[in-house]
């Protein structure tokens, strides 16, 4: 998959102009006329306080050295959310090109294997950016997926939920899932993309047809916190949140630990699966 960060903003920024309608800022509303959805652009223009020409330029990527204020201005109107923002400034403003990243990430500290052993009422694992498992706690073995039992190519979090029936039955609302799986990635292609990650993309765009779909909606989430519900083959139904924390020493890296609410019947199931 080759990555063009001027395709990429254009495609962004026109799929958040057509989530908006004319009439949510006062504009006038002219039906059948309108031959796209959302704001034309230049409605979206003229609410930033900016020339036509320079968003045209902006969302045709005709250049890469908009100013902060322009670019908060089309946030603003765009009604970006915190993450969405970020992401338009560092598709608008990207960091100097930096070199490839090394193809070995460096090993996890021994401390760090012995935190995920030490947590064990809850499921919990460390991802990277491109959402490989790269260490696992006994429960989050038995709750999520048998990490120990796949091959390193396998253990990999959006691979399993688009490529992995058992996945797909464990998700109540698998949909919701996979959108956040699929938001987690758009985010990083922000980023110098890894070329770990265009392999990653370029197999689900070709494996999945839900992939490629929500792959076309331009979503952006920072994986922060949150609750989903599952359906357990050993435990049955139940909603667990969870939380995200980088860790200190591996910007690349996010420690994912899943909780019940104490007293409740979550947390019962996950005392159940823990014994077994």
């Amino acid at each position: 998959m080759t990555f063009d960060r001027r395709v990429e903003l254009g495609e962004f920024l026109r799929s958040r102009r057509a989530r908006l309608r004319p009439e949510e800022f006062g504009l006038p509303f002219h039906g059948r006329q309108r031959r796209v959805p959302g704001l034309r652009r230049e409605e979206l223009a003229q609410l930033a306080g900016i020339s036509v020409d320079h968003y045209v330029r902006l969302e045709q990527g005709r250049s890469l050295r908009f100013s902060a204020e322009v670019l908060d201005a089309v946030a603003r109107v765009l009604r970006l959310d915190p993450a969405e923002r970020e992401h338009l400034h560092r598709l608008a403003r990207p960091a100097p090109a930096m070199a490839e990243e090394p193809v070995d990430s460096p090993p996890l500290r021994r401390g760090v294997h012995s935190l995920l052993a030490a947590i064990d009422g809850a499921p919990a694992y460390v991802v990277d950016r491109t959402t490989d498992v790269r260490a696992w706690n006994r429960l989050a073995a038995a709750f999520i997926a048998d990490f120990g039992e796949l091959s390193a190519a396998e253990r990999n979090m959006a691979r399993l939920v688009f490529l992995d029936h058992g996945m797909r039955d464990l998700y109540v609302d698998w949909w919701a899932r996979a959108r956040d799986v699929v938001a987690f990635l758009r985010l990083d292609m922000a980023r110098p993309p890894a070329p770990a990650a265009r392999s990653l993309i370029e197999e689900l765009s070709a494996a999945s047809p839900e992939f490629r779909q929500i792959w076309a909606e331009h979503d952006i989430k920072a994986p922060e916190h949150g609750s989903y519900r599952y359906r357990h083959p050993l435990v049955g139904e139940l909603e667990l949140t969870y939380e995200t924390l980088r860790l200190p020493g591996h910007p690349d890296l996010a420690l994912v630990v899943h909780t019940a609410e104490e007293g409740s019947p979550a947390e019962e199931a996950l005392r159940v699966l823990a014994r077994s």
